[in-house]
């Protein structure tokens, strides 16, 4: 009789034990992302921006229409044109004076991190400048009448005056800006835009009567006007980028430099726009004139732009000192940079209109 060995996972009709498997870790389980609504304060936020800035385009266009409309003044066939190439220049000049400025700023803020600046615009706004000088030139050089044809592009009439040759200057100016900006020195664009501001001051005062005190008023008005403007956008892309790197201090210590300066900023434009308003307008004849002249009339619409712009950046302040969050400025923030750029419009408006007569 054999023996049968029973198995070794235990008698007959039994099976083997399973060992335990190993516990594995429940799976975690994603949380869904929640995406927020904006709000409908961000929404009309956003919408007053783009209608800004949408005026801002349409002044140059519609301004000297309308400024003139009822005041027995004509229109130079020369304003629309002249009122949109202008606001081009001034822009470029902003955006450039700005990223200069702000890159000379950063270094002194402790803990900012060596060359974390956004991507620079200073190349394309000068490319943008130079385009609109030359086009520029090409009106002075037609007898400040825009040419209709290629005929009518008398470049080497530019020698022979001298707004002629301011106009070429602007061009080489830019030109040189532009050159700069692609080189490995973009701190010496400084220089030519330097050059720049002090043709524009020359060619905004051709009076016989002491025109180096109004060219001296125009050169500081712009020179803070452009640094004002500029500066506030740079200050702003930089602080985005800042933010998203959680460089908060810095940030805060950014903007509380360029609001310092920005407040003598803007009390060197008040002060010389004030001035160079009473050198043109007599004080007997200062509220006259605001409502029966063109230029009155647009500057008037500049001194309450440039009121709307101030009581902007005082609420961004105090926006950002009772968050102790920079990030706080940047609404407030968008729109004073979208209405500091209605205020170049308006001011490149000025430029095309006829100066009113001094009584």
């Amino acid at each position: 009789m054999s023996h049968i060995r029973p198995p070794a996972d235990g008698p007959l009709g039994t099976s083997r034990p399973v060992e335990d498997a190993p516990a594995t870790a429940p799976r975690a389980v994603r949380p869904a992302q929640v995406v927020a609504a904006p709000s409908a304060g961000g929404a009309v936020r956003a919408l007053a921006v783009v209608g800004l800035l949408t005026l801002g385009a349409l002044v140059p266009l519609l301004g000297p229409g309308l400024a003139l409309d009822g005041t027995g003044e004509a229109v130079s066939p020369a304003a629309r044109p002249v009122g949109v190439l202008r606001t081009v220049l001034f822009a470029a000049l902003c955006v450039q004076a700005g990223e200069l400025w702000v890159a000379r700023m950063v270094p002194a803020v402790r803990g900012a991190p060596a060359g974390l600046l956004p991507r620079a615009w200073s190349a394309a706004a000068a490319c943008c400048g130079l385009v609109a000088a030359v086009a520029l030139s090409a009106i002075v050089a037609n007898g400040n009448v825009p040419p209709r044809g290629w005929s009518e592009l008398r470049f080497g009439e530019l020698y022979g005056t001298g707004d002629g040759v301011l106009a070429l200057l602007e061009i080489n100016a830019f030109a040189v800006a532009w050159l700069l900006a692609r080189s490995r020195r973009p701190g010496f664009a400084a220089l030519p835009l330097a050059v720049l501001v002090v043709a524009e001051a020359v060619r905004a005062h051709p009076e016989i009567e002491t025109p180096l005190i109004g060219s001296a008023l125009t050169l500081v008005h712009l020179t803070c006007g452009a640094l004002w403007a500029g500066g506030l956008l740079q200050v702003l892309r930089v602080l985005r980028l800042w933010q998203g790197h959680g460089l908060r201090e810095q940030g805060a210590a950014l903007l509380a430099r360029y609001a310092r300066a920005a407040a003598w900023l803007f009390a060197a434009v008040t002060v010389t726009g004030t001035v160079s308003t009473l050198r043109r307008m007599p004080p007997d004849t200062v509220l006259e004139q605001l409502a029966t002249t063109g230029y009155g009339r647009t500057l008037l619409a500049k001194l309450l732009l440039l009121a709307v712009v101030a009581a902007l950046a005082l609420r961004a302040r105090r926006r950002a000192v009772a968050a102790g969050d920079p990030g706080a400025v940047f609404a407030p923030g968008r729109a004073e940079v979208a209405s500091l750029g209605l205020v170049v419009a308006v001011s490149a408006l000025l430029t095309a209109l006829p100066v009113p007569i001094r009584w």
